[in-house]
């Protein structure tokens, strides 16, 4: 094991080093610039998610799919994560997160936008997209479709059955000593609940619980500004100073240099936002809408609602770490220690925010990710094996709370890249055609906005392979 673990680390390393991270950043700079700064209509994008369209073809409303591609990438990731990078980055490294962030909309609507183009109708009427099939039908590059769902459903064991219920068992032992066992329990039960309902259900639960727990999670950071409103200026000021200068030990902060503010501020940007990563695009997929554009546009706004978290989380934890800088020992310090340490300013109320957000984060990205995993097995095999893979999702889940996980967590990382990888790749070769659909349907002041777009193929999606 010790061995395994050794050949994980090195393998997680070298996927997400500076090669890796300048071609994800490089694609949402060059999406950026191919779609004419397409962030500039992210207000458009959140109007339009609020309209529905009903007599457009899909499984779910154009909001269901948004909250359902959204409980899957508001996790701990925009809680935990953030303060991981700051600890390992220092202060500069949320400028970065939120640079990535935005810069990350480009991608995530390019992403969104071949899905719905290339997403095709099985012959049970059911609505199925993603990268997998862009790259079958839009650059008949079938064998890259098949390697992006193989890693997408090893990345949903990863991310989404096994570390999220870890972290939710974790979480619940610390807090109220529940033993990992009832929690396997009753996360499983609740799991199989939601997933065994299909898209429709999930979306369902997702619309009603994201922005709850959204809303509750900033309430609560809300709270934290205004106790600490005097270190607020001071905190940004942290923020922007140390994303480009390197800092001395002073304030409560580690020692860094602005590389390591950059290197973990972009992969925690990378990965809270999952821009580029291919995944939210599935969901996008399903929604009912007339054509690429309007859902690509509202799935983008994905991207924006999570930068606004992981800057808000960003400011709570520094502006906390000003204030406690003579208690902090920033050396001896990780991620979950310093969230719980800031939230703790609120006493015993701070401490029951922070620990339901986590739960209630955690659960969201389970069920989201079971949607991501059971398209990609459907491409692979066929309709027939989605009620085996929500069985061993099932199990995974279970076991996922009641397991040591280091060497999980670097695995679901390892896979949440090797899927991005094949996905950049299509988001590239189609980017011209994404340009030219986006200069179509923005021309005319946006009264294209409402054409109907192609008719989804029909397949017999028995076997894909």
């Amino acid at each position: 094991m010790k061995t395994m673990a050794t050949f994980v680390d090195c393998v997680h390393s070298y996927l997400w080093g500076w090669p890796t991270l300048v071609f994800l950043v490089g694609t949402h700079i060059y999406m950026t610039f191919k779609t004419g700064f397409i962030q500039k209509k992210t207000f458009l994008g959140i109007k339009l998610s609020l309209k529905h369209d009903h007599d457009a073809e899909g499984d779910i409303s154009s909001f269901g799919s948004l909250a359902t591609a959204l409980s899957a990438t508001i996790g701990t990731g925009s809680i935990i994560g953030v303060s991981t990078a700051i600890v390992l980055g220092g202060p500069g490294a949320v400028f970065w997160i939120i640079l990535v962030g935005i810069l990350g909309i480009a991608t995530k609507y390019a992403e969104s936008l071949i899905a719905v183009k290339y997403r095709i109708k099985t012959e049970k009427g059911t609505i199925l997209g993603g990268a997998m099939y862009a790259l079958e039908y839009g650059l008949k590059m079938k064998w890259l479709g098949i390697l992006f769902a193989f890693f997408g459903c090893m990345a949903s064991f990863g991310i989404g059955s096994t570390v999220q219920p870890n972290a939710i068992a974790t979480v619940l032992n610390k807090s109220m000593c529940v033993p990992f066992w009832v929690s396997a329990v009753i996360i499983s039960i609740l799991v199989a609940f939601v997933i065994i309902g299909g898209i429709k259900y999930i979306s369902k639960i997702c619309t009603k619980l994201v922005p709850f727990m959204s809303v509750f999670y900033m309430i609560g950071c809300l709270a934290l500004l205004i106790k600490n409103v005097n270190y607020i200026v001071p905190a940004i000021c942290e923020i922007i100073n140390s994303a480009f200068h390197p800092r001395a030990i002073s304030s409560g902060f580690v020692a860094t240099t602005v590389m390591a503010a950059a290197r973990f501020g972009i992969a925690r940007g990378l990965f809270s936002n999952e821009s580029g990563m291919g995944s939210a695009a599935i969901a996008a997929a399903a929604a009912k809408t007339r054509n690429p554009f309007r859902q690509a546009l509202i799935s983008s706004t994905g991207t924006f609602y999570t930068v606004v978290v992981c800057a808000m989380t960003g400011v709570v934890m520094v502006s906390g770490v000003l204030v406690n800088s003579g208690t902090i020992d920033a050396n001896n310090i990780d991620g979950a220690m310093l969230t719980s340490i800031v939230f703790g300013q609120l006493g015993y109320i701070g401490t029951m925010v922070l620990i339901i957000a986590l739960i209630l984060f955690a659960f969201t990205t389970t069920i989201g990710w079971a949607y991501y995993g059971e398209c990609c097995v459907e491409y692979l095999f066929g309709r027939k094996a989605k009620i085996p893979y929500k069985i061993i999702y099932i199990i995974m889940a279970f076991m996922g709370a009641v397991i040591s996980l280091n060497i999980v967590w670097s695995l679901a990382d390892i896979f949440n890249i090797l899927m991005a990888l094949p996905n950049l790749i299509a988001i590239l070769l189609l980017g011209t055609f994404v340009a030219n659909e986006t200069r179509y349907y923005s021309s005319s002041d946006n009264i294209n906005l409402y054409e109907v777009g192609s008719d989804c193929k029909t397949i017999n999606t028995s076997s894909n392979c």
